[in-house]
């Protein structure tokens, strides 16, 4: 499989190492220093693209790989105000766009038990629930994606929650997210239920990088034969 990286920092580069280890070729490094590279010419023989650049450069850099015609996985996060735009491109020209804002195995495990839990404790109004995310200072949006899908599951679920806030509040009907930004952390997320009882905890901590950049290849191998709108459950079978 032949694939283009569009963004070359410290996740661009370990997904490389991953795809090269699984026999897979980088045809096409994009950063912000040959943006241009990324056109019609140099994509011939490219199968997929994967995506990690930021929260300002993301949607332009989709849009411009489903123009090309190049299945794409995306992991940036911070853009999903564009989304549904990008999805609506898609679907209209018959391309492949896998959202990836968290692409590792735990963490998708990890939204599952979330799902799971906020149920059980949708019918005990004694406990207040609480969320934690912390990552490397680099990160430029907070809260992180991940913590806004776990947000949303709970949301969903929990009607006595109406709307997140990246703060601490005090109103029962808002759920809270406190994010912090520390080095070297990947990335740690926390769900805490709070009782005056006792406390019901779920925390997923990533050591590194390695299981967001082996997620990547899987949904890159994934996109190159699939056609359409996916997600990491998808890819993973969850």
């Amino acid at each position: 499989m032949n694939i283009i990286l569009v963004g070359y920092g410290k996740m661009g580069k370990a997904i490389e190492e991953i795809a090269v280890k699984k026999g897979h070729t980088i045809c096409l490094k994009i950063d912000i220093n040959n943006a241009d590279e990324l056109n019609a010419t140099n994509v011939l023989q490219a199968d997929v693209a994967i995506e990690f650049t930021g929260p300002h450069s993301a949607f332009d850099n989709v849009m411009k790989c489903l123009q090309l015609g190049i299945p794409v996985v995306c992991g940036s996060t911070g853009w999903l105000e564009r989304y549904e735009e990008a999805k609506q491109y898609c679907e209209t020209h018959n391309g492949t766009l896998i959202n990836a804002r968290n692409s590792g195995l735990g963490v998708n495990l990890f939204f599952e038990v979330n799902k799971q839990l906020a149920k059980l404790m949708s019918q005990h109004p004694d406990y207040n629930v609480l969320m934690e995310e912390i990552h490397h200072t680099q990160k430029k949006d907070a809260p992180s994606g991940t913590a806004i899908t776990l947000a949303e599951q709970i949301l969903e679920t929990m009607p006595q929650k109406k709307k997140w806030v990246n703060e601490f509040s005090t109103d029962p009907s808002v759920l809270s997210i406190i994010s912090e930004r520390i080095d070297p952390a990947p990335g740690t997320h926390k769900v805490k239920y709070s009782s005056p009882i006792d406390d019901i905890e779920i925390i997923h901590t990533a050591h590194n990088r390695a299981g967001f950049a082996g997620g990547a290849v899987l949904a890159a191998e994934y996109a190159s034969t699939n056609k359409g709108i996916w997600s990491m459950k998808d890819v993973l079978g969850l």
